[in-house]
C-alpha cells in the first residue's frame, strides 16, 4: 500500500481518491474491521477504535466494557473480544455494524472526555455502564481497579456521583451492592477476589496493601490483605514469584522480616482453586482464632485469654 495508508485505517472512499482500485482493496493482507474500512493488519483494541473513529457520527462516543479497557479497568473475560462499544445520546439512532456493540445513552446523564484524541464516556460512567451485564464481583473487581494503588483513574467520591447518576437503569442495584464493597489501593484483581473470599467466608475484613514498618521505621514489606491487630497476613503470590528469581529472593528475605516481627503469612496463588482455596481460607480462620479474634467479635477486638 502507498503511503500514507501502509502504517494506518483508512476508508474504502479515501482509498478509491488516491487511486487504489477496489481489487487491492479486497487484498487478504488487509483488515476489514467495519463496514467501509481497512487497515494493513490485525489491529490492537486502541488502533480498533480509531479504525471505528473514521466512520463514527459526531456525537457517540466509545463506551461499556470499550472504553473500560482504553482506560485498563479490568472487565469481564468474555468482554474482551473484537466487538467496540460505541453509544449514541437520546434521541439519536443506537449505532449498528459489524464488528459494533451499539447502546443508546440518556442525555445528560453521562459524562463525555477525550482519551489519547478518542471520544469516550468517563471511567466512573464506563465502570457503571458495565452493571448491565457484570456480577457483583466483577464490578467489584472493576471498580477496584478504578482507585487501584498506582495512578488511580477516579476517587470515592467521582464513583459514587456516577452510581447516582445511573439510578433507574439497567443493573443498578448490583452497581450500589457492588460500590459498597470497591476498596481504593488494590493491585490486582486477585487480591480483589481474596479479600472477597475472605469476607465471604466470615472473616473480617482485612487492611488493604498495608505498609509493615520494622522498629527501626524501615519499611519491610507491603501486605497484601492484613489484620495488623492480630499479626495475621493473607498474600496473593502471582506468576512472577514463582518465575522470577529475583523476585524469589525478594521474597524470601520479606517473609523472614515478616517472621520476626512476629506475623503468621498464609499465602495463595492461582492454584488455589475449588477446595484447595477453601483450605487455604481455612487456615487464615485459624491463625486468627489462634491470635485472639473470635467470630462475631468487632473488627480489632481480641478476646481475652
Amino acid at each position: 500500500m502507498p503511503q500514507p495508508f501502509e502504517r494506518r485505517a483508512f476508508t474504502v472512499g479515501e482509498a478509491l481518491v488516491a487511486g487504489i482500485g477496489a481489487g487491492r482493496l479486497r487484498g487478504r493482507d488487509l483488515d476489514r474491521p467495519f463496514h467501509g474500512v481497512r487497515a494493513p493488519g490485525p489491529l490492537d483494541l486502541e488502533a480498533r477504535c480509531r479504525a471505528k473513529l473514521l466512520t463514527m457520527r459526531h456525537g457517540q462516543v466509545f463506551s461499556h466494557a470499550t472504553a473500560c479497557r482504553l482506560f485498563g479497568i479490568v472487565v469481564p473475560s468474555r468482554q474482551e473480544d473484537d466487538q467496540v462499544d460505541v453509544a449514541a445520546f437520546a434521541p439519536n439512532a443506537i449505532p449498528r455494524g459489524v464488528g459494533v456493540r451499539g447502546h443508546r445513552l440518556a442525555a445528560g446523564g453521562t459524562r463525555v472526555r477525550a482519551l489519547r484524541g478518542l471520544p469516550i464516556v468517563s471511567p466512573e460512567d464506563a465502570w457503571c455502564q458495565l452493571a448491565s451485564t457484570a456480577t457483583i464481583r466483577e464490578l467489584v473487581v472493576a471498580g477496584d481497579s478504578l482507585l487501584r494503588r498506582r495512578r488511580p483513574h477516579s476517587t470515592r467520591e467521582q464513583m459514587r456521583a456516577a452510581v447516582l447518576r445511573h439510578a433507574g437503569r439497567r443493573g443498578h442495584r448490583a452497581l450500589t451492592a457492588a460500590f459498597e464493597l470497591v476498596r481504593a489501593a488494590t493491585d490486582s484483581p486477585e487480591e480483589t477476589l481474596l479479600r472477597l473470599d475472605l469476607v465471604e467466608c466470615g472473616l473480617p475484613e482485612p487492611t488493604v496493601n498495608l505498609p509493615i514498618h520494622d522498629a527501626s521505621g524501615r519499611l519491610c514489606a507491603i501486605g497484601d490483605m492484613a489484620y495488623p491487630e492480630y499479626l495475621v497476613l493473607a498474600e496473593y503470590d502471582g506468576e512472577q514469584h514463582r518465575m522470577d528469581d529475583g523476585q524469589y529472593a525478594r521474597d524470601l528475605e520479606r517473609l523472614d522480616d515478616l517472621a520476626r516481627l512476629g506475623w503468621r503469612v498464609i499465602r495463595f496463588t492461582k492454584r488455589h482453586r475449588g477446595r484447595a482455596r477453601t483450605m487455604q481460607l481455612e487456615r487464615v480462620r485459624e491463625a486468627l482464632l489462634a491470635r485472639g479474634w473470635s467470630p462475631g467479635s468487632a473488627p480489632g477486638t481480641r478476646t481475652r485469654r
